[in-house]
């Protein structure tokens, strides 16, 4: 008896085994198309918070593809250094201008003061 429990047992397996990669009634499986990233990060204008805020990584076998988050992390990095330079610029330029309007003001007192 437990044989012949065995040898069912083993010919469901087999059946169901070929009947998923065999194709069965409607042909074999499709291949599965990896998932990408559909709705990458604008290439035409600089990355927004609500750009950010909708981004979404596709999963993969062990959580999300290391390429998707790797590019996005990457694009992201870059504009925020080339803001980080920008603001450092205008920064420096406030600065000067504000030195610039300093010193007439500081000339003209100390002229003043010696008439």
């Amino acid at each position: 008896m437990f044989f012949f429990l065995v040898v069912a047992l083993a010919v469901v397996v087999a059946a169901v085994t070929l009947a998923v990669v065999g194709g069965g009634e409607h042909g074999p499986l499709p291949e599965a198309a990896p998932e990408r990233l559909q709705d990458p990060l604008p290439p035409d204008r600089p990355v927004s918070r609500t750009d950010i805020d909708a981004l979404r990584f596709p999963l993969a076998a062990r959580g999300y593809r290391m390429a998707d988050v790797d590019d996005a992390l990457n694009r992201i990095a870059a504009e925020l250094a080339e803001r980080d330079a920008r603001i450092a610029d205008l920064e420096s330029a406030l600065a000067g201008a504000q030195a610039a309007a300093r010193v007439p003001t500081d000339r003209t007192a100390r002229e003043e003061d010696h008439r």
